[in-house]
């Protein structure tokens, strides 16, 4: 049976530039069905937690401008299950107003708290992992992440040291660490102490509210102003006016780096972040000649290894290419070596400076 003191988060306010042109600012990857599976990232990521959480413990926190995004995606929700961000400013304080609403409302409260546009296999595993992390917070207070293990000296990601075991596959954490280079992922990847971090979060609220008011004094203060309005309508009118006042920063930087009582659950479901191209290239089938095309009609010679994704009725025809990232949205075209894509974010940049926010 579901316990209905468990609540699920779904950050889903990110613009997922690096999915460029394709990923836009009015409509970004969270929001697009990229696997051909007729389910948005979203959808698939609501869908994933409605066997651990019951669907009215579901909150979705998102920018503004998504709202209509998201009631169109998951029209089940009612509007105090969807947060209204009027500011971007990174996830501790999208994580701080979510833990402050769910305390308010149910104080033995414990909380997933999970990013909109991840990629996750064998789900039936992801659901044993979950539910022995909900176990474990709610019985020590202590803040869980966790843990994936690689397959491969990723320099996207970040990583986490293990440190003493103190249960059956949750440990200590003893580092962090962002985006080492290559030769560092490699050294991770020899010792077998580092898991990638997968950005989902477990905790009880009182306990995450607890670690803000030690790590993140300042976040709290300003939460803590609405303490008279969360659940009540004046919620969104308090949050209209303090949350632009929040500092930008991540819950890593602001507590789980900082915390005494962080922990990681070890995991091994298939997990993807689906931050770049080429993690899409990846986690998609592919033809004879290792090309992949995302819902679009390809006529490929002498090519292999790359991704095609164009949107409507328009043929593509290569010859020659090799490993290259095509795509064609809207009024964009874009042609990048896979080998480039970390320039992406540069490019969409350089875009904003020549020519505004016509092609975002």
């Amino acid at each position: 049976m579901i316990n209905n003191h468990r609540y699920c988060v779904i950050m889903c306010g990110g613009i997922g530039s690096r999915f460029w042109p394709y990923s836009r600012t009015n409509r970004p990857k969270q929001f697009i069905d990229f696997l051909g599976t007729g389910r948005t990232l979203l959808q698939m990521s609501y869908d994933r937690v409605l066997p651990i959480v019951p669907k009215e413990n579901v909150i979705v926190v998102t920018n503004a401008q998504y709202a209509p995004l998201v009631k169109e995606q998951l029209p089940e929700l009612r509007d105090d299950q969807v947060l209204l961000e009027p500011a971007r400013r990174n996830t501790a304080p999208c994580i701080a107003w979510a833990a402050w609403h769910i305390a308010a409302r149910d104080s033995e409260a414990s909380m997933i708290v999970t990013p909109s546009d991840h990629l996750i296999t064998r789900e039936r595993e992801f659901e044993n992992s979950i539910i022995k992390g909900f176990e474990f917070v709610e019985n020590n207070d202590a803040l869980l992440t966790l843990g994936i293990t690689p397959v491969r000296p990723e320099t996207g990601y970040g990583y986490i040291q293990i440190g003493n075991e103190v249960e059956a596959g949750i440990n200590k954490v003893k580092t962090f660490t962002e985006k080492p280079n290559l030769e560092l992922a490699k050294v991770f990847l020899s010792t077998g102490e580092f898991f990638w971090n997968s950005g989902i979060f477990l905790w009880k609220a009182a306990n995450v509210k607890n670690a803000f008011y030690q790590h993140a004094p300042e976040i709290a203060a300003l939460f803590d102003q609405g303490n008279d309005y969360w659940n009540t309508p004046r919620e969104e009118a308090f949050i209209e006016d303090k949350f632009p006042a929040c500092p930008s920063i991540s819950i890593d930087y602001a507590i789980m780096e900082k915390a005494s009582n962080v922990h990681v659950e070890c995991v091994t479901f298939g997990w993807n972040d689906l931050g770049t191209w080429s993690a899409l290239y990846d986690n998609s089938p592919k033809n004879s000649d290792h090309n992949v095309a995302q819902n679009c009609n390809v006529l490929a010679y002498n090519s292999t290894g790359n991704i095609f994704a164009v949107e409507g009725e328009k043929l593509i025809v290569v010859d020659g290419l090799k490993d290259y990232i095509v795509a064609d949205a809207g009024d964009v075209l874009l042609v990048c070596p896979k080998s480039e894509e970390q320039r992406i974010k540069n490019m969409v940049n350089d875009a904003k400076l020549k020519f505004g926010d016509k092609f975002l």
